[in-house]
C-alpha cells in the first residue's frame, strides 16, 4: 500500500496495483480500476516513486530500478 494525500488533507492507503492511470489536471487524478478517481495532492512523479519503491518492498518486481 501507498499513503495519498487528499486535497483535504486527509491521509490513507491505496493498493497501487488497483491504479488503472493517472493524470496531471492540474491536481494529481488517480483512476482506479474500480472507476473511482482520486484527486491528491502529490505529484505524478512522487506517486510513481512511492510505487517503485513499494514494488521493491514487495520483492515481486526485482528488475525494476
Amino acid at each position: 500500500m501507498i499513503k495519498v494525500t487528499r486535497l483535504n488533507g486527509m491521509e490513507y492507503f491505496i493498493n497501487p496495483h488497483q491504479i488503472e492511470s493517472m493524470q496531471f489536471l492540474p491536481d494529481t487524478t488517480l483512476f482506479m480500476l474500480s472507476g473511482k478517481h482520486l484527486v491528491i495532492k502529490e505529484g505524478t512523479d512522487e506517486i510513481l516513486s512511492r510505487i517503485i519503491e513499494y514494488r521493491k518492498r514487495i520483492g515481486g518486481f526485482k528488475n525494476e530500478e
